[in-house]
C-alpha cells in the first residue's frame, strides 16, 4: 500500500483545532518539560471552549478561514500520483447493500449531534476523539445496546446481500462472505466502506494536521 503522498497539501485546520493548539503552547510555557495527560487536556480544552463567547472565538474562527482559502488555493494546483487512492478509486455499485455499523458506530450516530451542538466550533476529527473517549468510559452493560442494534443491522445485512447476489450482483455464487464479489469474476466491487467512510477521510485529514503540529 503507497504511503501518504509528501506532496499533498496540509489539510484544513478548524477553529477548535487552533484553539487547541494556543492552549498547548499556553500549557508548555506554564509546564516546560512536563508530559500532557491527552485525556485530561482534551476535556480541558473542550470545556473551556464551551464557556467562551462568540466574541472570543472569534479569532480561532478567522483564523480557520483564512485556512480554507490556504488549502482551497493548494488543492487547485495539486495532482494525485499515479496509483494513488484519490487518483484511481475504484467505482462502487449504487445497488449494492451498505455495510452495517459496527456498535461503535452506531453510538456514534446517537451521540455525534449532541457533542457538535455543545461545541459548535469543533472540528470533525476532534468530534471523534471525544466521541472514542466517551464510548472507551463506557462499561459492558452501557454498550449492549448498542451492540443489540449493531447486531439487527448485521442480520438485514446478511439478508440485503443475499437477495443482491440472487439478483446477479457481486457474483451470485460468491463464497467469500458479504460484501466480497467471487473469485475470478469481474464483477462490480461491494462497498467495503462503514457509513461513515466521508467522516473518516476528514479524520485522517484532521490527524494530518495534528502530525504536522
Amino acid at each position: 500500500m503507497p504511503g501518504k503522498d509528501p506532496n499533498k497539501p496540509k489539510g484544513k485546520t478548524s477553529s477548535y483545532a487552533f484553539f487547541v493548539a494556543t492552549c498547548r503552547e499556553e500549557h508548555k510555557k506554564k509546564h516546560p518539560g512536563t508530559s500532557v495527560n491527552f485525556s485530561e487536556f482534551s476535556k480541558k480544552c473542550s470545556e473551556r471552549w464551551r464557556t467562551m463567547s462568540a466574541k472570543e472565538k472569534v479569532k480561532f474562527e478567522d483564523m480557520a478561514k483564512g485556512d480554507k482559502v490556504r488549502y482551497d488555493k493548494d488543492m487547485k494546483g495539486y495532482v494525485p500520483p499515479k496509483g494513488s487512492k484519490a487518483a484511481g478509486k475504484r467505482k462502487k455499485d449504487p445497488n449494492a447493500p451498505k455495510r452495517p455499523p459496527s456498535a461503535f458506530f452506531v453510538f456514534c450516530a446517537e451521540h455525534r449531534g449532541r457533542i457538535k451542538a455543545d461545541n459548535p466550533g469543533m472540528g470533525i476529527g476532534d468530534i471523534a476523539k471525544q466521541l472514542g473517549l466517551l464510548w472507551g468510559k463506557h462499561t459492558p452493560k452501557d454498550k449492549q445496546p448498542h451492540e443489540a442494534k449493531a447486531a439487527k443491522l448485521k442480520e438485514k445485512y446478511e439478508k440485503d446481500v443475499a437477495a443482491y447476489k440472487a439478483k446477479g450482483g457481486a457474483g451470485a455464487t460468491a463464497k467469500s462472505g458479504p460484501g466480497r464479489p467471487a473469485v475470478g469474476k469481474k464483477a462490480a466491487p461491494m462497498d467495503d466502506d462503514d457509513n461513515d467512510d466521508d467522516e473518516e477521510e476528514d479524520d485522517e485529514e484532521e490527524e494530518d494536521d495534528e502530525d504536522d503540529d
